[in-house]
């Protein structure tokens, strides 16, 4: 068989079908659509197709995650969902009060708070996320938030009803940076939280300006009125109404950027875990870019600094393969496992497949203070045994118990997610 040129072997992009062109187009972002559209009329026809084109890449983007035809009640068009939905792909994932927040919620006794947003059908959730108190690996899974798109294309978002309260609430979700959001309700000016009169914007039934003029003639009909009873019924009145529409107050949070572990980094993301006192905690395993390894539990970072230190740290993520030597054997074996009531480990998970060297804190003797002989009893050299299906569990040399950690979420799904009693 001859040879073909390479002109001879090209076959234009024109001569594709056109589900095989929308198929390839759909793997370029609107800026690339933009400069394709610019090489003939056809092209243009095309690419301006919103039921065509733009559906096909929302549908290869996000048609496995979320039922796309239904966002905005199937009244928007493809290409402002496309917009829309790149908006809110960043959000996808754990998310965590800050520090300052966090504090304060410790202090009233309540858990830092994390959330976890996730595709819904026409919509995504946010969800707090807490530990069950019920010595469980179950997490606690809590509505927290509502986002979408009306059917004119206007975004919608609404925190869920809480006990207290049965109203939806309004707020905006502002985007401080590609790794932070505030979250607060809509009508507050961010920075000076000044708020704007709800009332005389109608927010209850009625058209505004009908209610505008009612308003205006009740006030005014009150302050001409003989005597100030009918007056002060009013301002009680107005009181009421402005409890009723009590200013939510804003929450900053910031990202959880890497919750999972991958192959190069398999200890790194969120976990959880049965501390020494019985009750699950969550702890997250961050990798840094010259080869350590540290581990907090959540919310450690709202304590005084004194206290701030990880749960274990190394500044070598090497492991040890096996097969181990037979004081690495005695050192696992005579270790319980830290396991809910009723709990087994799998014997999957008890072939221990690598072991890795920790310490449990930060060394905070200050050199040239201590004599040769102190003994730091916050730093214990310990290990980090990872199991056949990529899970792990820690331990130091000082105790007689290992900490097993599993995970959270797989494949972004929350496990074990229960709902509040």
């Amino acid at each position: 068989m001859a040879n073909l040129d390479a002109s001879e072997a090209t076959i234009p992009m024109s001569e594709f079908p056109e589900d095989v062109q929308l198929c390839i187009l759909s793997f370029l972002t609107p800026s690339e659509i933009s400069s394709f559209a610019c090489t003939s009329k056809r092209f243009l026809s095309l690419c301006r197709s919103d039921s065509k084109l733009w559906f096909s890449m929302c549908d290869r983007r996000w048609g496995s995650k979320t039922q796309i035809k239904k966002w905005g009640s199937g009244k928007i068009t493809f290409k402002h969902l496309y917009k829309t939905l790149h908006d809110y792909e960043n959000l996808i994932g754990f998310w965590r009060l800050s520090s300052i927040q966090s504090q304060v919620r410790v202090i009233s006794n309540q858990p830092p708070t994390l959330v976890f947003f996730e595709w819904g059908p026409s919509f995504i959730t946010g969800s707090r996320v807490s530990p069950s108190n019920t010595g469980t690996y179950n997490v606690v899974k809590t509505p927290f938030l509502w986002m979408g798109i009306s059917p004119k294309g206007e975004i919608v978002n609404f925190l869920e009803p809480t006990s207290h309260s049965n109203e939806l609430v309004s707020v905006d979700v502002n985007h401080m940076g590609e790794f932070h959001i505030v979250i607060e309700q809509r009508g507050l000016s961010f920075g000076n939280a000044n708020v704007i009169n709800e009332e005389m914007l109608g927010l209850e039934s009625g058209s505004p300006p009908d209610r505008l003029t009612s308003e205006m003639y009740r006030y005014f009909a009150n302050k001409t009125s003989p005597g100030g009873e009918r007056e002060r019924a009013w301002r009680r009145q107005r009181r009421r109404e402005r409890e009723k529409h009590k200013k939510w107050e804003a929450e900053h949070f910031v990202k959880i950027i890497n919750y999972s572990p991958t192959t190069l980094r398999p200890l790194q993301g969120l976990w959880k875990g049965i501390c020494e006192e019985a009750n699950l905690d969550f702890y997250l395993v961050v990798y840094d870019d010259i080869g350590g390894i540290a581990c907090r539990r959540i919310g450690d970072s709202c304590k005084p600094f004194s206290s701030y230190a990880p749960v274990f740290w190394t500044s070598n993520n090497t492991f040890f393969e096996s097969p181990f030597s037979s004081e690495e054997e005695h050192i696992y074996d005579t270790r319980e496992h830290l396991l809910p009531a009723g709990h087994l480990l799998c014997s999957e998970k008890e072939d221990v497949a690598r072991i890795m060297y920790i310490n449990s804190s930060y060394d905070l003797v200050l050199p040239g203070l201590a004599s040769p002989t102190t003994v730091n009893p916050h730093q214990v050299e310990g290990r980090i045994w990872q199991y056949g299906d990529g899970t792990f569990g820690f331990g130091f040399l000082r105790d007689n118990h290992i900490i097993d950690l599993k995970h959270i979420a797989v494949d972004g799904c929350l496990l074990d997610a229960i709902k509040p009693l």
